[in-house]
C-alpha cells in the first residue's frame, strides 16, 4: 500500500495511492498517526481497500501533498551512515550508529517551499531513506523483531543548517530543527510494497545539477538493525520516524561548498518511493 496525506498544512487528511490515483480515506480513518499504527491500522486499511477501494473519491490534482505521516512523537536521525559521506565530512566511519534527534515540528510536505533560516548561510540538503514504526518497541531481542515493527518506508530530505550544527557547539539538533527542515513523502510505502531495500538508487539535484547519486547498498547500518539498536536505549513509538542517513555529495563536502540559497530548486528521489521538489525561499 501507499499511504498519503493531503490538504492544507495542519489540516491534512489521510488517503492512499491506488492504481495511480490519489484517493480520499478520511471518511473511514482519522489520520496516519500513532493511534492508527498501534491499533493494527495497516491491516484494517488493507481490508477496507479490498472491499471499498474502488468507491473512494479521487483527490483533485491541485490539492496539496502533505507529509505522508502525521506529526510523529519522535524524529530520530542517523549520522554518517554511508561510508563515502563519512569520508567527505572528514570523519571516521562509525563503529556504532551516531544518533541525534530532530524537532517534530520540522515535518513538511514533499513539494512545500523551505525557508532558509535567519542569520545563516550554510543550508544543506540530504536525501535519506525514512523508516516508520508500526508499533511501540523497547528492548528488542533481534533484528527479526525489529523488521516486524516497521510499517514502511518513505523519502526524506534531512535539511541541515551547518552554521548552527557545526559552528555553535553542543548537539547537532539545533542545525536540524529549523522550520520546514523535514520534507517527508510523497507517500509511505508499506514493507511489502517496497520489497528489497538493499539496492535502491538515491539521487538529489540542485537547479538540475546532480549532486547526490547513491544507493542504499552502501549503508553501514541497515534499517532493521537501526530499529533494534535504538530500542536498546529508548522507547520507540508507533508512527515514529527514523531517517537513516545520506550518501555522499552534500554541499558541506564540496570544495568550495555550494550551500543552498534563495531561489534554488532541490529535487530528490529514491527508487520505489517517488520524488520531491522544494523551492528555497
Amino acid at each position: 500500500m501507499k499511504l498519503i496525506r493531503f490538504g492544507e498544512k495542519g489540516k491534512e487528511k489521510p488517503g492512499v495511492i491506488l492504481h495511480g490515483k490519489r484517493l480520499d480515506c478520511s471518511e473511514k480513518f482519522v489520520d496516519w498517526n500513532r493511534e492508527f499504527f498501534e491499533s493494527n491500522g495497516l491491516q484494517r486499511l488493507q481490508e477496507f481497500l479490498q472491499k471499498e477501494g474502488k468507491n473512494l473519491p479521487e483527490i483533485e490534482a491541485s490539492v496539496r501533498h502533505g507529509a505522508c505521516i502525521a506529526r510523529p512523537g519522535m524524529i530520530m536521525c542517523i549520522g554518517l551512515n554511508y561510508s563515502e559521506h563519512a569520508e567527505e565530512s572528514n570523519m571516521e566511519i562509525p563503529k556504532e550508529p551516531i544518533i541525534f534527534g530532530k524537532a517534530t515540528n520540522t515535518l513538511n510536505g514533499p513539494y512545500d517551499d523551505v525557508a532558509i533560516p535567519l542569520h545563516a548561510d550554510k543550508t544543506d540538503y540530504e536525501v535519506e531513506l525514512g523508516v516508520v514504526l508500526s508499533k511501540d518497541v523497547y528492548g528488542l531481542k533481534n533484528e527479526e523483531e525489529a523488521e516486524a515493527a516497521i510499517a514502511g518506508y518513505c523519502l526524506v530530505n534531512d535539511l541541515s543548517e551547518r552554521t548552527f550544527q557545526l559552528e555553535k557547539g553542543g548537539q547537532w539538533i539545533k542545525g536540524k530543527s529549523c522550520p520546514g527542515f523535514s520534507p517527508v513523502g510523497p507517500f509511505l510505502a508499506t514493507a511489502d510494497e517496497l520489497g528489497d531495500l538493499d539496492s535502491l538508487k538515491m539521487t538529489l539535484a540542485v537547479n538540475g545539477e546532480l549532486r547526490q547519486d547513491g544507493n542504499t547498498s552502501y549503508m553501514i547500518f541497515r534499517p532493521a538493525f537501526l530499529v533494534y539498536y535504538l530500542s536498546q536505549f529508548m522507547l520507540l513509538e508507533a508512527g515514529d520516524l527514523i531517517s537513516t542517513g545520506t550518501p555522499s555529495g552534500v554541499a558541506l563536502g564540496m570544495d568550495p561548498p555550494l550551500y543552498l540559497k534563495q531561489g534554488d530548486v532541490v529535487e530528490l528521489s529514491i527508487d520505489g518511493l517517488g520524488s520531491q521538489k522544494q523551492l528555497m525561499v
